[in-house]
């Protein structure tokens, strides 16, 4: 049975133990500042059957240290100072219109990982179903409080954070309406650093959180693993083509690898099955071809396929 403190909604969906995973294509700013590209990776979410795309939300000024603003950096659009390059993959208010009316037009959910507090009330704006914290802003306790203020669903990564840390952001955030993920912060992350086993880990530690994951590595099996693991939430970013530029492509997922993740995700789920050891229909055949002694079987220890 599960317990109902575990238990989110994401707009009308429901999260948690017993419910199907909640698949994340996390478009980032993989989008690179262009509309038409973003719309695209919303397309190939809504395709792949994802539930719910994710942006990245920040106000540059406060997320950009100072001493980098004047910093040049070579782009696919010249040579600019840092502060402008933020800028420059940055959405306002427009573009978000744009993508609000796209995933409304896709039946897809969207929300986004705001790095400071007025990006918090800017995503409010769109009322937005979930927010997202990031693993990196784990330890601002001014963005979970904003956060927590708006009484959503705050999916809480947990990448390059210790125990300890965990624990005082879910007292921050409150753990009524918290989803965490785990999650490494490397991109891409090795096989040998995902850790899958944190996840039961987190679900011990945290029996009224429901608990996903995160992944930056590249392939598909081992975000598939999570699920078999247990995981009610899974996130994987995504792009139109790997070798498109940006820190995060190489450790995204292709179209084509994100209709087979969401497929695999599926079967997975309906392979668990509930746990109760029973004899099927289709097995009496062979049973009864196969096996040279036949014990007693009621009516009761047979289930017919539907």
């Amino acid at each position: 049975m599960v317990h109902s403190s575990r238990i989110r909604r994401i707009g009308n969906k429901e999260v948690g133990p017993g419910r199907p995973a909640y698949v994340i294509g996390e478009i980032g700013i993989n989008h690179n500042g262009d509309l038409a590209t973003a719309l695209a990776l919303v397309d190939a979410a809504a395709d792949a059957g994802c539930d719910a795309v994710k942006f990245q939300k920040r106000t540059p000024e406060i997320c950009t240290p100072r001493d980098q603003w004047d910093i040049e950096r070579d782009t696919p659009w010249g040579r600019m100072t840092y502060i402008d390059y933020r800028h420059r993959v940055e959405f306002g208010e427009d573009e978000y219109r744009a993508v609000d009316e796209h995933c409304r037009e896709r039946g897809i959910a969207w929300f986004a990982s705001p790095w400071d507090t007025e990006a918090v009330a800017f995503l409010e704006k769109f009322d937005v179903p979930a927010h997202k914290v990031a693993s990196a802003s784990l330890t601002d306790d001014e963005l979970l409080l904003a956060l927590r203020a708006t009484g959503k669903t705050v999916i809480l990564s947990t990448g390059m954070s210790t125990p300890q840390q965990i624990r005082h952001a879910v007292e921050v955030l409150g753990s009524e309406n918290t989803i965490l993920l785990h999650a490494t912060s490397t991109y891409p992350a090795k096989a040998e650093e995902l850790n899958l086993r944190v996840i039961n880990s987190l679900e011990a530690a945290y029996p009224n959180v429901p608990v996903g994951y995160s992944g930056h590595e590249t392939g598909l099996q081992t975000t598939v693993a999570a699920v078999a693991m247990g995981a009610c939430a899974v996130e994987r970013h995504i792009t139109l083509d790997r070798a498109m530029w940006g820190s995060d492509q190489a450790a995204s997922v292709e179209p084509g690898g994100l209709t087979r993740l969401v497929r695999d995700i599926r079967t997975i789920e309906t392979a668990l099955g509930d746990g109760v050891k029973r004899v099927y229909e289709s097995e009496l055949g062979p049973m009864k071809k196969l096996r040279r002694v036949q014990g007693s079987l009621t009516a009761e220890g047979v289930t017919t396929s539907a």
